[in-house]
């Protein structure tokens, strides 16, 4: 494999550990009034996770709105310039977040999500040049590393994160200190990139750029009547995962008393089993059955493990319960993209894939703010029961209106 594809995948790996870091704290911050990093005053609980779901859903509405300005300006630029540009502003987002903790300011702390959310389209950069560098005959090989790579640095992010963010391990380990090392990380990956990487398109395409391209997506969907409930699955499958996610950690320090280690731990853990799923259960199921016969339960499989977590009182429980989410999320991940990429002709798969993207990023950024709303109501598990009924409802839109599509491929 060519060098400068190792050095596009140590970046995304990068890039996910940097992300996976931030998991264990932002929840100490907004959402645990007892927590000693707690930024609010005493008793504002309720103002608190209105203010996390606010701050979860800034990096996607930024996102939402960036992501394809930034690939329209890689078309017309280069790939380099625009990762050079988008990881440099992802290392001051980080460097900004940890001043933020540090002098307590909330503003701020909105103001540096924006900006990571804004760059933070250096992911999609960056597969972009994977495929600039890789034969149609290698990219299925070459993407599923890049797809163990996202696997791999979601488990050591989080890890890291809890780590870092625990004094008792190093004295002088704080929460502001996953985001100073989240920093460091990006700075490292762009001097890779600056000294390493080489432009990947030899010649650059006078692209325009739509500063309205995310809202033109999603109204270019009902052009593909074919596949207009793959993208309606997408949307609600986004929007209550994105609950989920959102107040999961904070549900984690109410119940069971969960440190910002042991939430890094439980992540790893998670991740591990997305692995598993990826690289041995994913091959048994695709073999014996399509991927619309897949989804058709996967949804339905996720909403259970995710309403499974509100039983148990013990870690233990929570342990057995994580494959029970794990393996349903991490065969749906894999069995829609198959199917949508499978049901969309090759002339058009790009416009479909950045389609399906900006229902993804729309609906985690609806999601976080009705959460806040919703655990504001009664408490972090109720964003956690109303993610498992969005589940049931992904489950029966899809088999209303997405599973079709596979019978006309």
């Amino acid at each position: 494999m060519k060098k400068s594809l190792w050095f596009l995948i140590c970046t995304i790996f990068l890039d996910m550990v940097g992300i996976g870091i931030l998991i264990p704290v932002i929840p100490q911050l907004l959402g645990e009034p007892s927590s000693p990093h707690y930024l609010l005053v005493s008793g504002s609980g309720e103002v608190g996770f209105m203010l996390l779901g606010l701050l979860m859903a800034s990096y996607p509405l930024a996102l939402f709105v960036m992501a394809p300005i930034l690939g329209a300006l890689s078309d017309r630029f280069g790939r380099r310039p625009i990762l050079l540009a988008s990881i440099a502003g992802t290392a001051i987002s980080y460097f900004v977040f940890a001043f933020a903790i540090v002098t307590k300011n909330i503003p701020l702390i909105f103001a540096s999500r924006i900006l990571d959310g804004a760059t933070g389209g250096n992911i999609s950069v960056a597969q972009a040049a994977v495929a600039d560098l890789t034969k149609p005959e290698e990219r299925s090989r070459v993407f599923g590393i890049v797809g163990a790579t996202f696997g791999l640095g979601f488990i050591l992010g989080p890890f890291i994160g809890g780590v870092l963010a625990d004094p008792s391990i190093v004295s002088w380990f704080s929460v502001s200190t996953p985001f100073l090392f989240a920093g460091i990380l990006a700075l490292a990956n762009l001097a890779l990139l600056y000294f390493f990487f080489r432009e990947t398109i030899a010649s650059k395409r006078e692209s325009k750029v739509d500063f309205l391209a995310s809202i033109k997506n999603i109204s270019q969907a009902k052009r593909f009547a074919d596949i207009r409930g793959m993208f309606l699955t997408t949307f609600f499958f986004n929007l209550g995962f994105s609950f989920f996610t959102s107040f999961f950690n904070v549900f984690l320090v109410e119940r069971f008393g969960f440190t910002a280690g042991n939430i890094g731990n439980f992540f790893a853990y998670s991740g591990v089993w997305m692995i598993i799923t990826q690289t041995v259960i994913l091959r048994f199921f695709v073999k014996r059955w399509s991927p619309a016969q897949i989804l058709r339960w996967s949804y339905f499989g996720v909403a259970a493990g995710i309403l499974l977590y509100l039983v148990p009182r013990g870690v233990y429980g929570l342990l057995l319960i994580t494959p029970i989410l794990s393996i349903p999320n991490g065969l749906q991940f894999a069995n829609f993209s198959a199917l949508l990429t499978r049901r969309t002709d090759e002339r058009v798969r790009g416009e479909v894939l950045g389609i399906s993207s900006s229902m993804s990023s729309l609906a985690q950024s609806i999601g976080p703010i009705l959460a806040g709303l919703v655990a504001a109501i009664a408490g972090a598990w109720l964003p956690i029961a109303v993610s498992a009924t969005l589940m049931v409802v992904t489950g029966f839109v899809f088999q209303r209106f997405g599973a079709s599509a596979e019978k006309r491929v």
